[in-house]
C-alpha cells in the first residue's frame, strides 16, 4: 500500500540538503527512511517537489518549498490526542496565540510521541489545525524550545499558515523576548549579526561561525543590571529566528543565559557577600531563563495589526525577585 507523506520546508531547515531534510523529517514518524533510503526514492521518481521542478539528493530546499514523498507499504501511525495545559491568548478562526509553558516540547520527535504541544493542539482543536507541515507538526507556523516559555503563533488552516510563513521569511513578525543572562554586555544597547551554524563538535548545539551561511540577527537592550554585575535582565528583538538564536548569540559574546543547560560556558560567579539562597537558586535554576513575551503581527486576513504580551512566568518571576533582592 502506497502512502503519501507532504513535507513543508520551514525557516530553519532553510539550506539542508534534500536528502538530509526529508530523513529528519521521517524521525518523529518512527520510519526507517535513512538518506540511502531517500536517494532510492528519488531515483524512482518518489519523491517529488510540488512546484514540479527536479529534485536531487544534493540539492538545498528553500523556504516553503513542498515535497511529496511517496512511501511503499508504509502504515502512518496516529498521533495521540493528549489533555496538555497550556493558555490561549487569542483566537479566531485562523490562528492561535498561545503561551507555552516551559518543559513543554512543541512537537513529536523520537521518544516523545504523546505530551508535546502538538498532541494538546489535537485535543482541542483537532480539526482545525493547518496541514502544511504535515501529520506530527499540524498548526506548527514557528516554534520555541522546549524549555523555552511564552507566545507562538499557531495556524487553523493551510491559508494563514503559507501568509505567516511568508511574513516569517519577509521579518514582518516581531518576536520580543526577556532573557536573564550572566553579566552585563558591553556595549548596553546593540545587535549581534553573526552568522549560525551547527556545530561540529556537540551536533546538539549551534554556534558562531565564519563559515556558516544562515543569517542570524539579534537586538537587544540590558533592562536591569543585578547584583554588582553577576546577572542583567535583557530585552532581545529578533530579526531572524535560528535554532538557539539567542542563547548561541549570548554565549558568543560571552554571557550564557541562567539556567542553560547546553550553552553554558560562560557563567559568573557571585561575590562572598550575597546569600546562600541567591547563589543556590541561580545555580540550580532547572531551564534557560528565556520567555517569549510579546510579538507583534498583521493578521493574515483581515490585515489588522496585532500586539500580544504575556508576563514572565512564576519561576521567572521569583528568579527576578530573588536577584532584585540581592
Amino acid at each position: 500500500m502506497l502512502q503519501n507523506f507532504n513535507f513543508n520546508v520551514e525557516e530553519d531547515e532553510v539550506g539542508i540538503r534534500l536528502d538530509k531534510f526529508l530523513a529528519q523529517k521521517f524521525l518523529p514518524i518512527k520510519c526507517e527512511v535513512t538518506r540511502s533510503k531517500i536517494l532510492d526514492l528519488i531515483n524512482k521518481n518518489q519523491v517529488q517537489n510540488l512546484d514540479n521542478s527536479a529534485v536531487s539528493p544534493s540539492q538545498k530546499v528553500k523556504l516553503n518549498q513542498k515535497f511529496l514523498v511517496i512511501l511503499p507499504d508504509y502504515e502512518i501511525p496516529k498521533l495521540k490526542a493528549t489533555k496538555i495545559d497550556f493558555k490561549i491568548i487569542f483566537e479566531d478562526d485562523d490562528l492561535l496565540v498561545i503561551d507555552k509553558p516551559a518543559f513543554l516540547t512543541v512537537h513529536p520527535g523520537n521518544g516523545n510521541q504523546e505530551n508535546t504541544l502538538v498532541n494538546g493542539l489535537l485535543f482541542s482543536h483537532q480539526h482545525n489545525l493547518s496541514q502544511i507541515s504535515g501529520a506530527f507538526r499540524p498548526g506548527i507556523v514557528h516554534r520555541l524550545d522546549k524549555d523555552t516559555s511564552g507566545l507562538m503563533i499557531v495556524a487553523k488552516n493551510d491559508f494563514s499558515h503559507l501568509k505567516l510563513s511568508q511574513m516569517l521569511k519577509d521579518r514582518e513578525i516581531k518576536r520580543y523576548y526577556l532573557a536573564f543572562i550572566f553579566g552585563v554586555i558591553n556595549p548596553a544597547k546593540g545587535t549581534i549579526n553573526e552568522n549560525i551554524g551547527r556545530s561540529t563538535v556537540n551536533r546538539l548545539k549551534m554556534r558562531v561561525s565564519r563559515s556558516a551561511t544562515r543569517t542570524a540577527i539579534t537586538h537587544y537592550n540590558i533592562r536591569e543590571i543585578f547584583c554588582e554585575g553577576l546577572a542583567s535582565l535583557m530585552d532581545v528583538k529578533l530579526d531572524t529566528g535560528r535554532t538557539h538564536q539567542i542563547r548561541a548569540h549570548f554565549e558568543y559574546k560571552k554571557h550564557s543565559l541562567i539556567g542553560d543547560q547546553l550553552y553554558n560556558s560562560c557563567k559568573k560567579n557571585p561575590s562572598a557577600n550575597l546569600s546562600i539562597e541567591l547563589k543556590n537558586f541561580i545555580s540550580n535554576f532547572p531551564r534557560q531563563a528565556l520567555h517569549s513575551y510579546k510579538i507583534e503581527f498583521e493578521h493574515p486576513r483581515s490585515k489588522e495589526n496585532f500586539s500580544f504580551e504575556t508576563p514572565l512566568p512564576n519561576d521567572l518571576a521569583q528568579l527576578y525577585e530573588i536577584l532584585k533582592n540581592g
